[in-house]
């Protein structure tokens, strides 16, 4: 049985397939840009970049987390 990715990752897949950007290219964008709150950049992305609520929270949790945004 294959691991299934839980919390954010969960998102992932749905994510590359409905916005076409590989995951690493949202991370680098989300860690290059001058915002530095979760919800600002969870709005950035919903309006700059026309993600979902759910598709931007989850990719600026999961690049918090990691430490490779703000």
């Amino acid at each position: 049985m294959a691991d299934t990715a839980k919390g954010p990752a969960s998102y992932f897949p749905s994510i590359e397939k409905k916005h076409g950007r590989p995951i690493a290219d949202w991370k680098d964008l989300i860690s290059s840009s001058p915002l530095t709150k979760h919800m600002e950049l969870v709005t950035w992305l919903k309006t700059e970049h026309g993600l979902g609520h759910g598709h931007a929270n989850a990719l600026v949790s999961h690049t918090l987390a990691e430490g490779t945004g703000k």
